[in-house]
């Protein structure tokens, strides 16, 4: 299945088969979000690499680096919302089943505090 705001391809062995611990472990990130999460970070680590180039140059224009600030910023949030959305559906969509929801709940919104 095809997620419509991540483009990620999961099914339900995939989606659920790295979430399922026995009780008192952690709960493991989905391969596919993994993958497309850590290509997303690597892009916008080569931005911000290349944003700190051009600042070593002394004709460097602010408005070019506001633009790649953006960019950076851009990629971040999406892989927060890929690594969101799979949380969702792999965890929290699931918490009642494995009995732990107000865990899953409080680590959730504990996470956003920070947004």
């Amino acid at each position: 299945m095809k997620s419509a705001s991540s483009g990620l391809e999961t099914n339900d062995s995939e989606t659920h088969g790295n979430a399922l611990h026995p009780a008192g472990h952690r709960l493991c990130m989905p391969e596919a979000a993994r993958k497309v999460v850590a290509h997303r970070l690597a892009i916008a680590k080569g931005h911000l690499e290349s944003i700190l180039r051009a600042l070593e140059k002394h004709d460097t224009y602010c408005v070019d680096v506001l633009r790649q600030i953006q960019a950076v910023q851009g990629a971040l949030e999406k892989a927060g919302r890929i690594t969101l959305e799979s949380h969702l559906r792999a965890h929290v969509a699931t918490a009642a089943e494995r009995g732990d929801t107000e865990t899953i709940v409080a680590e959730l919104m504990d996470a956003l505090r920070y947004r």
